[in-house]
């Protein structure tokens, strides 16, 4: 099975800000690191720092993981993803880790970043859809962690995503500890999970109209363990101006392929979406309850898909490709279901600044991402040649999100410089 979507090539090759096509980089001659990623379980930027961790004392005095761990991320992956004290809702056949290839080549305008892994099962390009029940919409399907889908009560529907975290150096700790540094507990799947209502109420979180825990910097809490101890906004706005956040790009097999795109964001105060209007939006209508948008029967076959159909075909709706208004007297009937989510190429701002295409063959994604150099946002770590910077993967598959992630150690990476990962300059 191949998984693509021919609109993607026409997004990666048009506009003024394409060097290269990276359809044809000859992707032989750029040199391919292996990055072992391994599955975390509850291990939180809180948890690595406590007495049950052996490490604490290294973390504590700001040493890298990596100078306990390096070589090992198998070892732990295969143990941690089985269950125990930091797995206590373990996933059923579950892998402890993936091999990620990486191979990096830039140009005078942008860094081409090329991905490959293997997945623990089929391409996983569904997310989670709205059912209509006879009465109401209501979600369908879920990630293997949610308790739903363990009991049975729903079927496991999630996307793949390869997810990139990138500093340059301004975010103490981020090059020793890396993705740790963003994890909490009291985020989703995490030890200590508040109530909607009680994190809503929290000054910070009231303030910016959240009531969930995401991934958040230390910085950014007066007690960097304590989620409730957040700063104030001018305060945190010191921090983001001084280049104090971590940027996370993600590439996202549902919500971003099929408009050839990968979703720009960052971590602060919170996991937040750069400036701008992104690829995906939200298909439900807060007022009616009920979808914004249904598939046109003209161009997809149907207004709507149905459980069965799940897997076997792409079920994406666009704006502009497939996707028209919802009419609430088209006929429904209890079964149909329509996805939560509608995509679009356009976009604006910083939050578009990421292209991307991914194809599944074979068992394998090959997910090519699309960098400019020299971004001057707020809201983005600008790559630049001669720049080395800290980096993190993680990888989502397997129909699971959250912490079910398989993730890596930090590594560095080289524009032009030496580093852990070297980009190699294109001709």
């Amino acid at each position: 099975m191949k998984r693509t979507i021919l609109f993607i090539v026409v997004a990666l090759t048009a506009g003024p800000a394409m060097a290269a096509d990276p359809a044809k980089i000859d992707w032989s001659k750029v040199p391919v690191s292996t990055v072992t990623l391994f599955y975390p379980g509850q291990s939180s930027y809180e948890w690595i720092r406590g007495g049950t961790h052996p490490g604490a004392a290294v973390v504590t005095t700001n040493q890298a993981c990596i100078m306990c761990h390096a070589g090992k991320e198998k070892a732990m992956g295969d143990k941690l993803v089985k269950g125990g004290p930091l797995e206590p809702t373990p996933v059923k056949g579950k892998n402890g880790s993936v091999d990620l290839k990486v191979q990096v080549a830039y140009d005078a305008k942008n860094a081409y970043f090329r991905y490959q892994w293997k997945t623990h099962g089929k391409a996983g390009i569904e997310y989670p859809y709205y059912r209509f029940d006879g009465k109401e919409w209501k979600v369908y399907g879920g990630p293997r962690l949610d308790k739903a889908v363990q009991e049975g009560k729903q079927p496991a529907i999630y996307e793949d995503r390869l997810t990139m975290m990138l500093d340059d150096g301004k975010v103490p700790g981020f090059a020793q500890q890396g993705c740790w540094l963003t994890c909490h507990d009291g985020s989703r799947d995490m030890p200590g999970v508040k109530a909607k209502g009680e994190v809503a109420a929290n000054p910070l979180m009231a303030a910016i109209k959240k009531d969930d825990v995401r991934k958040y910097l230390p910085a950014t809490r007066t007690n960097p363990s304590d989620w409730t101890t957040g700063k104030s906004l001018e305060e945190i706005a010191k921090l983001k101006a001084a280049g104090g956040l971590v940027d996370l790009m993600q590439w996202r097999a549902h919500r971003s392929n099929p408009v050839g795109m990968a979703d720009d964001g960052y971590v602060l105060e919170y996991r937040n979406f750069d400036s701008g209007k992104k690829m995906f939006d939200s298909n439900l209508d807060k007022g009616t309850k009920q979808p914004k948008f249904m598939f046109d029967a003209k161009k997809f076959g149907a207004r709507a898909v149905i459980a069965d159909q799940v897997g076997k075909k792409n079920h994406f709706l666009t704006k502009g490709v497939n996707a028209v208004p919802f009419d609430p007297k088209a006929g429904w009937k209890e079964g149909d279901m329509l996805p939560r989510y509608v995509t679009t190429s356009e976009v604006s701002g910083s939050a578009g600044d990421n292209k991307a295409t991914g194809n599944w063959k074979n068992g394998v994604w090959t997910v090519v991402m699309i960098r400019p150099l020299g971004l001057a946002n707020d809201d983005d770590k600008a790559l630049k040649a001669g720049g080395v910077y800290h980096i993190g993967f993680a990888v989502h598959d397997d129909n699971i999100t959250t912490r079910g992630h398989h993730v890596s150690f930090v590594k560095t990476l080289g524009i032009g410089a030496k580093a852990d990962i070297q980009a190699t300059k294109l001709k």
